[in-house]
C-alpha cells in the first residue's frame, strides 16, 4: 500500500475490552448490510462472503486510530453502496487491500470470486502502489497508470475515490507530517477527477477535507464565521423558503425545496481570488428546487421570476446544454428580500441524482427517465479522450500537461453550422474547436468563420458562437498552433502529427543526403534494400546500429548520423560485391572547386521545400542569394546559417566535421524571412506609410517591433518580412527609402564576433 494514500497499518496486541466493544459495530457486516437493500439476496450473500474473506485476511491489523483494519474496507464499500454500485464493485471494495497487505494473489481471488472481481481488485492494487511525491515526472507517470486503470473499468476509480474519501475523513489519526502532501494530492488529482465524473458531493467533501488539513487555522476561523452567519440568517432563509413554498402551492405544483450552503473551501477560494472579506461574500446561501418533470423546470422558473426580480445576466440553462460532466439544472439569481442576491437551482429528481453522483448515478438511476444516463455517456467520452491522448503521447510529463486543463471543466458551449453543441474549456480557441470535431478537420484547417465573420484561428470562442472551419487538402498543422491551443486533445494531436511529419520529412531528406554522399563516392544511386543488396544493407545497419533502413535514413535526416561517413561505408561494402565507382561521376561529383579555390565535397541544393528536416537559422535568417553553410545538428536535422553568421562560426570552430556545403537552388519555391530596420521621423501615419511601402514592393510583414523606449524625434522600427531573395529584398529597401519620413532602411544583421 502506498504511503501516499491509505493510513499506515500497525500490528498490535488485542485492544482493550472497551475499545473492542466500541469498534465492534463498525467492524461487523451489519454496518454495511443495511445499505444493500437494492441488491438481490444472492448478491448480498456474495458481498457477505467477500466481507468474511477480507475480515479473515486483515485479522490482527489495526488502523492508527486503534480500530480493526476491516472498518476501513467496510466504510469504502458503504460509500460505494450509497452510489448503488453493483455487487462486484462492493466485493472489490471490501477486498481492495487484500493483495497488497495480506499475501493474497490475484489467482486466489479468481478461483474464489471470479475474474471480474479479481480484475477490479488488481486494478486497485496497482493504484495503491503508485507513489506520488514532489517530483513531477513520478506524479505524471503514476497519473497515466491511474487513467489506464480507470478507462478500462470506471468502477476502479469510483472505488478509489471512496477509499480516498474515507482516508481523508480519518486523516486526523495520521501524523501531521503527512497532512500537507496528501491534502495537496487530493486537491490536485482526486477532487478534480470526482468533479470531472460528476461526483459533486464527493468533490465538495474532498475539497473541504483537504482544506481542513492543509490550512487548519484558516479552516477553523472560517468555520466559526460561517456558523455565526448561519445563526444570523436563519430568519431570512426561513422567510424566503416560506414565500417560495407558498408561491408553488398557489400554482398547485408539487416541489421539494432545500437550502444550499457554499462549502468552506469554495468560500475561501472566492475570498482569496477576489480579495474579499467574509462579509463581502453574499452568495453563501442558495436554494435547490426539485420538480416532477423536465417541463416543470421551466414552469418553475417562471414562478420564481414572478416572485422575485431576476438579476440580469445571471441565468444559465444547463438542462438544454448539460455541463461536460453530465450536470443538468436551471440556474437563476434573484433579488430577494432586503436586496439580497439568492441563487436558485431547478432540476428533476433524475437530474438531482446525476448532479450529486455523476457517473455513479448510472447504477442508481439507469433508465427511468430519457437522458438519465447522460453523465455515464459523457464520463465515458472523457475517459476515451484521455486514452486517445495517452496513445499519442509517450512522454509522461507531456501527457500530464495535456490533461491538466481537462480536469477543470469550466466550459463554454459552441455550435457547429449544423447546430451540434460542443463543450470546450474556457479560453479555448477556434483550433481547439476544430480538433474537437475531428483530428482531420484540425489538421487541415486554413481559416474559420465565427457567426459568419472570418476570424483568426487563434481567436477564443465564447458561449453561443457558431463556428465554421474552412479546410484545405494541402494544409498541415503549424507548430505555432501549440502556443495558443488550450485543450489536451488539440495539443496532443498537433504534436503527434508534427512528429509523424518530421519523421517522414527527415526520412526523405536523409535519403537525399545519403544519395548525394554516395554520388561523391562515384556511385550514382542507392542500391535496392532487397534482392542482391539486402546483405549489404544488413551489414551497413550493423555498422550504424540502426534497426531498419528507414530508421537509418531518418537518423541521417535528423543529423544523428553523418551522411558522408555512412556513404563512405556503404561504398566500401558495395565494392566488396563488385560494384566499382564510376570514374567520371567521381570526378564531377566528389571534387568541385569552391569559391575560395578549395576542393569541396558535392554540394546539397536547397529550394525551401525540405520541410521540418531543414531549419534556417533564426540568428542570421539567411535568404536566397546569401552565402550559406549547413550544420547537421544532433537530433534537429540540417540547420542552415549565413556564411558570416557569428553563431555558425562558433559551431564551425567547435564541431567542423558536422558541416556540409549547401547552396540555393536556382528557383526557390517559397519566401524566406529576414530582419530589416527602418529609421523614421515620428509623426501621424508613419507606420501605415512604411507598411504600404513594404506591401507595394510585394514584401510580406510577419512581425513588427517598435521597442519599449518612448518615441524620440527619430525612431527605429524593426520588421520581420518574407522575401524571395536578396534581389527582392533590395526592391523592398528601395521602396522604403523613397517613402516620406523614412531616414534609413537596411537589413538587420547580428553583430559579428
Amino acid at each position: 500500500m502506498s504511503v501516499s494514500d491509505a493510513p499506515d497499518l500497525i500490528h498490535a496486541p488485542p485492544a482493550p475490552a472497551q475499545v473492542a466493544a466500541a469498534s465492534a459495530a463498525a467492524a461487523s457486516f451489519a454496518a454495511l448490510e443495511s445499505k444493500l437493500v437494492y441488491l438481490s439476496a444472492a448478491d448480498i450473500e456474495q458481498v457477505k462472503q467477500a466481507y468474511r474473506f477480507a475480515d479473515e485476511a486483515h485479522l490482527g491489523q489495526l488502523r492508527k486510530s486503534g480500530d480493526p483494519y476491516i472498518t476501513h474496507p467496510i466504510a469504502v464499500a458503504a460509500q460505494c453502496a450509497e452510489w448503488k454500485l453493483d455487487a462486484q464493485a462492493l466485493m472489490a471494495a471490501l477486498m481492495h487491500d487484500s493483495i497488497e497487505d495480506c499475501g493474497i494473489t490475484k489467482e486466489d481471488l479468481v478461483q474464489r470470486f471470479g475474474s471480474p472481481v479479481a480484475e477490479l481488485v488488481d486494478g486497485l492494487t496497482k493504484l495503491e502502489r503508485l507513489e506520488f511525491d514532489t517530483r513531477e515526472e513520478n506524479q505524471a507517470e503514476s497519473f497515466r497508470k491511474m487513467l489506464l486503470a480507470m478507462a478500462k473499468d470506471v468502477r476502479v476509480i469510483l472505488i478509489k475515490l471512496a477509499d480516498r474519501t474515507h482516508n481523508m475523513r480519518t486523516m486526523g489519526d495520521m501524523p501531521r507530517s503527512k497532512w500537507k502532501r496528501i491534502s495537496n494530492e487530493t486537491l490536485e488529482i482526486y477532487a478534480p477527477i470526482a468533479h470531472r465524473l460528476g461526483l459533486n458531493f464527493t468533490y465538495r467533501e474532498l475539497q473541504d477535507l483537504a482544506f481542513r488539513f492543509l490550512h487548519p487555522w484558516r479552516y477553523e476561523v472560517l468555520n466559526k464565521a460561517l456558523s455565526k452567519s448561519r445563526g444570523r440568517r436563519t430568519d431570512f432563509i426561513g422567510r424566503v423558503q416560506r414565500e417560495v413554498e407558498a408561491c408553488f402551492a398557489d400554482q398547485k405544483m408539487p416541489v421539494r425545496i432545500m437550502g444550499r450552503e457554499k462549502t468552506l473551501y469554495s468560500v475561501y477560494r472566492k475570498m482569496d481570488m477576489k480579495h474579499l472579506t467574509f462579509s463581502q461574500v453574499t452568495d453563501i446561501y442558495g436554494f435547490r428546487i426539485v420538480v416532477p418533470d423536465l417541463t416543470d423546470c421551466y414552469t418553475g422558473l417562471g414562478v420564481l421570476h414572478q416572485l422575485y426580480k431576476p438579476l440580469p445576466g445571471k441565468f444559465r440553462d444547463y438542462v438544454a446544454i448539460p455541463k461536460v460532466n453530465g450536470y443538468q439544472s436551471l440556474h437563476t439569481t434573484l433579488i430577494g428580500p432586503f436586496g439580497t442576491n439568492i441563487e436558485f437551482q431547478l432540476r428533476t429528481h433524475a437530474m438531482d441524482v446525476v448532479a450529486e453522483s455523476g457517473v455513479a448515478a448510472h447504477w442508481l438511476y439507469k433508465a427511468s427517465e430519457p437522458g438519465s444516463d447522460t453523465s455515464q455517456r459523457l464520463g465515458a467520452q472523457w475517459l476515451q479522450s484521455l486514452l486517445d491522448i495517452q496513445q499519442e503521447t509517450h512522454d509522461a510529463s507531456e501527457f500530464w500537461d495535456h490533461v491538466k486543463i481537462d480536469l477543470f471543466p469550466d466550459a463554454v458551449y459552441v455550435f457547429t453550422p449544423k447546430s451540434k453543441i460542443l463543450a470546450l474549456p474556457r479560453g479555448a480557441t477556434i483550433m481547439d474547436f476544430a480538433y474537437a470535431i475531428h483530428s482531420d478537420v484540425g489538421n487541415r484547417a486554413t481559416a474559420a468563420k465565427v457567426n459568419g465573420e472570418l476570424m483568426p484561428l487563434r481567436s477564443e470562442v465564447t458561449n453561443g458562437d457558431v463556428v465554421e472551419i474552412i479546410t484545405g487538402d494541402a494544409a498541415e498543422p503549424n507548430p505555432a498552433w501549440l502556443s495558443f491551443v488550450k485543450t489536451g486533445r488539440a495539443r496532443s494531436k498537433i504534436r503527434h502529427h508534427l512528429k509523424t511529419l518530421a519523421e517522414e520529412k527527415s526520412l526523405e531528406w536523409g535519403e537525399r543526403m545519403l544519395t548525394q554522399a554516395l554520388r561523391s563516392e562515384g556511385i550514382a544511386r542507392l542500391p535496392e534494400t532487397d534482392g542482391p543488396y539486402k546483405a549489404t544493407w544488413d551489414k551497413l545497419l550493423r555498422f550504424s546500429g540502426n534497426k531498419s533502413h528507414a530508421e537509418l535514413l531518418s537518423d541521417i535526416g535528423m543529423g544523428k548520423r553523418i551522411a558522408s561517413m555512412v556513404g563512405k561505408k556503404l561504398a566500401m561494402l558495395l565494392a566488396e560485391t563488385g560494384l566499382k565507382p564510376d570514374a567520371l561521376l567521381l570526378s564531377t561529383e566528389r571534387y568541385a572547386t569552391g569559391q575560395d579555390g578549395s576542393v569541396v565535397q558535392g554540394v546539397v541544393s536547397l529550394d525551401g521545400s525540405e520541410g521540418l528536416s531543414v531549419q534556417y537559422g533564426s540568428c542570421c535568417k539567411p535568404i536566397p542569394g546569401d552565402r550559406i553553410v549547413g550544420y547537421l545538428g544532433r537530433g534537429e536535422g540540417l540547420v542552415v546559417h549565413a556564411e558570416d553568421c557569428a553563431a555558425g562560426k562558433r559551431l564551425l570552430a567547435r564541431d567542423s566535421e558536422r558541416f556540409l556545403p549547401v547552396e540555393w537552388a536556382e528557383e526557390p519555391v517559397r519566401s524566406f524571412e529576414t530582419d530589416i530596420v527602418v529609421t523614421v521621423t515620428n509623426g501621424k501615419g508613419v507606420l501605415a506609410r512604411v507598411a504600404s511601402a513594404i506591401a507595394a514592393a510585394e514584401g510580406d510583414i510577419t512581425h513588427v517591433n517598435m521597442g519599449e523606449e518612448r518615441p524620440q524625434t527619430a525612431t527605429d522600427i524593426r520588421f520581420i518580412i518574407a522575401v524571395r531573395g536578396r534581389v527582392h529584398l533590395a526592391d523592398v529597401l528601395r521602396s522604403l527609402k523613397r517613402t516620406p519620413s523614412v531616414l534609413k532602411a537596411q537589413r538587420y544583421k547580428p553583430i559579428k564576433n
